[in-house]
């Protein structure tokens, strides 16, 4: 059975796109830590991000690192947070989140429900620096 990210990545389930390649995706949290919070996934369906093969994983990162620095150019933040959790979706992704540097700020705990206004700005705006 399909997963959640491989709907979003078949259109079967909308999302607000910010870039996508022949191999993998990224689109905003619905329910971001902070604005800009983006998932970076692999198109191949893979539970365990490192259960990816090397090639893969590498072309991940490098594709996440582009994603990180246009929400960079679109958030106010110091730097771009960088989590695998990996337990809500059996499916491998990088969690993307704008940070500013106060102790505890990265966690699950401060995420909201975004409207779908905010987030089509949000990605407008970060899609405007790829």
């Amino acid at each position: 059975m399909p997963t959640l990210f491989t709907k979003i990545i078949k259109g079967e389930i909308p999302c607000h796109k910010i870039l996508e390649d022949e191999r993998f995706f990224a689109f905003l949290d619905l329910k971001p830590i902070h604005a800009g919070h983006t998932l970076v996934i692999p198109k191949k369906e893979i539970d365990y991000i490192f259960d990816i093969d090397d090639e893969s994983l590498g072309g991940l990162v490098i594709f996440a690192k582009k994603v990180a620095q246009a929400i960079k150019k679109a958030v106010p933040c110091r730097k771009i947070g960088v989590m695998v959790y990996g337990l809500e979706v059996p499916h491998a992704h990088i969690h993307l989140v704008p940070v500013q540097g106060v102790p505890g700020e990265f966690s699950f705990v401060h995420a909201k429900k975004a409207s779908q206004e905010e987030l089509a700005l949000t990605a407008k705006k970060i899609r405007s620096f790829l």
